[in-house]
């Protein structure tokens, strides 16, 4: 048989590292990272090479199943489809639309088709019922983004490659590949860091792998860096009179936001946060005489009660530094993708409706997952009775995971579209799997609008699916056209090719209409590639900003010209554009918006009363370089060396009477949990360390390795608490006792 390379991008993390792949026939004999590739340089880590395991794993999925009397059963697409629109039928015709709800899984965002194919979807559903993964992972960042730049969609990241001080701020991006910053090879880049003489600094109640690579690490208690962050704007308006930049003109509220960052004292901070207040003051000092510095922060700042205060806290910071959009500061990206002037200037809005039993507000038209289960639980009009999931695993990665478990288990209708049975979809009525991943193309409309580097790649399939498999986005087409009442004869296709009129339609009006002289089918009519989602790219790219606007700039941007660049085309650094991007209805940033102020009032009686019992540990979270989401833990190579233990520090483990590699009970006032304990120097006292993902130890669940080393779930223990600006699951910082086990 032939042997042959073919080149793409990994799916399975915001870094999209190339990739390198051997083929024998269709048979995968190497993976490894692609030298030439034009951001990863030949990185890659162990998520990308187990593309092939993904790819060759019995446990997934091949073809539909439904469940018939308990138990599944093979299906063909057309008998699962039309099972599908009588269960939507059903449900809609006795409790209406909200009755059904949609839930995704952050592995859309990995994927073309549920960048491009997800909104027909939720418009078809026409419910309000609409959750995603973000609600427990970075919709605080968008949110204080929205109010402050006008979209929820800009979120300026670090120049890293430019940066002279990194401060990082409950992120591990050596071991995650860049979160909300699309950054390959970051180890590189910490390298290349200090090569030109700049600074890490990582503030972090672990001492994580980024930790060690740091110049400064400082421990800090859960939950509490927002107390840090609002003593620095203080040091940086009250002790260095910032700011002082090009942009003063459009900043607003500059004496409010001074009012209300008085009563965050250095020892107040230091009280709070558990940091020395002369480190507090240098770490200041750094952020506002180093010229090019860049603050970020992550899950740590995210996940807790405070984290839309403390994501904003964090955009105030490079704003009053005069780093936002300033090279070695953070900046906008550009994609190729997006035409520059397709931003909306209407502003950003929140709880345009709220959720019907605890009234959480809706936020860039999703409500938060920590309310699903009441949702289904809770009787009356409006009450979820049917659940869509794409890609998800809410019954994992939920707070109180068993009250949504059972929550989920009596609905009356469930359709998933996954590559598995796993804790969510074995409630499901009907299982969709995709194709393989390396059957389908790949393109980063999500992360290349995170890129700290400007670029463009796209990965045509490297093996091409069998007949009796679905792509992605031929599912999601069709339950749209399901849930829009086309019935079962329309094609997916067609779906995708009224999206591709649409933006032929769209494009005419903005030259001028029909006056330009310019036709649907002289557009359409130029498109290349072999499927919707390639003819949608092609489109995008060629009105894009650096696009060949259908052959108006010839040898500029295409499909083709991405096609023939297998390795991918550099498109620049990251270059100032505030101005052309900020969409607040008077172009201007409101550095404190009205609807903060409650909360920061809030947040200012919290601090004044701030008290730690001693009695009680805080548990966080963590991330392994081999894990993502929970079905990494079924490929036999991202759970080696990776395990569902309990960090405690040696004085804790001392104190407690915990053994290395003996067993603790963890006690919330949500539930009790036992893990194995690792004692180790690594997290601070007072902190517990539990990874997410795990409790893979359901029955009805088909993961054969995942069963082998189920660990332990530890949201069965987290209570459905969150931050009410946004409603994001508080994760981290959570109160709980610890205990020995005697066996």
């Amino acid at each position: 048989m032939t042997t042959r390379t073919a080149f793409r991008v990994c799916p399975f993390c915001e870094a999209g590292c190339g990739l390198e792949i051997t083929l024998t026939g269709n048979e995968v004999t190497r993976v490894r990272g692609d030298k030439d590739h034009v951001m990863s340089k030949g990185f890659c880590c162990p998520k990308g090479i187990a593309i092939k395991e993904l790819h060759e794993d019995p446990d997934r999925l091949r073809h539909p199943v439904i469940k018939e009397n308990g138990a599944f059963r093979k299906a063909t697409w057309e008998e699962a489809f039309k099972k599908i629109s009588e269960g939507f039928d059903s449900v809609r015709k006795s409790h209406g639309n909200d009755a059904i709800a949609i839930y995704l899984g952050n592995p859309n965002t990995h994927t073309m088709a549920g960048a491009l194919f997800l909104k027909p979807l939720i418009k078809a559903l026409k419910t309000r019922n609409f959750f995603t993964a973000s609600t427990v992972d970075q919709i605080p960042k968008q949110t204080a983004c929205g109010f402050l730049y006008g979209s929820n969609e800009l979120i300026p990241v670090p120049d890293i490659d430019h940066t002279a001080l990194f401060v990082i701020f409950g992120g591990n991006p050596l071991v995650s590949g860049g979160s909300l910053m699309t950054a390959p090879d970051m180890p590189g880049r910490i390298k290349k860091l200090k090569e030109r003489g700049g600074k890490l600094v990582v503030i972090d109640p672990m001492k994580t792998r980024t930790a060690e690579a740091a110049d400064i690490h400082h421990f800090i208690r859960p939950g509490t860096d927002v107390a840090l962050l609002f003593a620095i704007v203080r040091i940086l308006i009250k002790d260095f009179g910032l700011p002082r930049h090009s942009y003063d003109d459009r900043l607003k509220n500059l004496d409010k936001l001074r009012d209300y960052s008085e009563i965050f004292t250095v020892e107040l901070a230091s009280k709070i946060c558990g940091i020395p207040e002369e480190a507090i003051k240098n770490l200041a000092k750094d952020i506002s005489e180093t010229e090019k510095s860049t603050v970020y922060g992550r899950m740590g700042t995210s996940t807790v009660r405070y984290g839309t205060i403390s994501s904003w806290l964090i955009e105030i910071i490079n704003i009053l530094t005069g780093n936002l959009d300033r090279q070695g500061g953070t900046m906008f990206p550009k994609p190729a993708h997006i035409p520059e002037k397709a931003r909306s200037k209407k502003g950003f809005v929140t709880g345009r409706w709220k959720s019907r039993v605890s009234g959480a507000p809706e936020v860039g038209g999703e409500i938060p997952v920590s309310v699903m289960a009441e949702e289904m639980e809770t009787p009356g009009q409006g009450q979820i009775r049917a659940l869509v999931t794409v890609a998800g695993n809410p019954v994992v990665a939920i707070p109180e995971s068993e009250r949504v478990d059972r929550a989920i288990a009596g609905l009356d209708f469930m359709v998933s579209v996954d590559f598995y049975i796993n804790e969510t979809t074995r409630h499901a009525d009907v299982i969709l799997p995709p194709a393989s991943p390396l059957s389908h193309g790949h393109y980063d409309f999500v992360f290349h609008g995170f890129a700290v580097r400007n670029g463009a790649v796209y990965s045509p399939p490297v093996i091409e699916k069998n007949d009796d498999e679905r792509d992605k986005w031929e599912i999601l087409a069709r339950l749209a056209l399901i849930a829009d009442g086309k019935g079962l004869e329309t094609e997916a296709s067609d779906l995708g090719e009224s999206m591709v009129n649409e933006l032929a339609h769209a494009t005419i009006k903005a030259i001028g209409g029909e006056v330009s002289g310019v036709t649907r089918e002289m557009l359409t009519g130029q498109l290349t590639g072999k499927t919707v989602p390639e003819r949608i790219l092609d489109f995008l790219l060629k009105i894009g900003p650096y696009g060949d606007g259908f052959g108006m700039k010839p040898g500029r941007l295409s499909l083709q010209k991405l096609l023939e660049s297998p390795h991918g085309i550099d498109l620049g650094a990251l270059t100032s554009r505030l101005g052309s991007v900020i969409s607040t209805p008077d172009r201007k940033i409101d550095l404190l918006p009205e609807v903060l102020e409650n909360e920061i009032k809030n947040l200012c009686k919290w601090a004044s009363l701030n008290e730690k019992s001693e009695s009680d540990m805080l548990l966080i979270g963590r991330r392994h370089i081999r894990t993502n989401n929970s079905w990494f833990h079924n490929l036999p190579s991202m759970t080696k060396g990776n395990s569902c233990s309990l960090i405690v520090n040696p004085t804790d483990a001392s104190r407690l009477g915990l053994s290395d590699k003996g067993k603790a009970e963890i006690k919330s006032d949500k539930g009790i949990i036992t893990v194995p304990v690792s004692v180790s120097d690594r997290i601070m006292p007072g902190v517990v360390s539990l990874p997410h993902g795990w409790g893979h130890d359901m029955e009805g669940a088909r993961l054969s390795n995942a069963e082998k080393n189920p660990g332990v779930n530890t949201n069965r223990i987290t209570p459905n608490r969150f931050d009410p600006l946004c409603g994001n699951a508080v994760l981290n910082g959570i109160p709980v006792k610890v205990r020995a086990l005697r066996y």
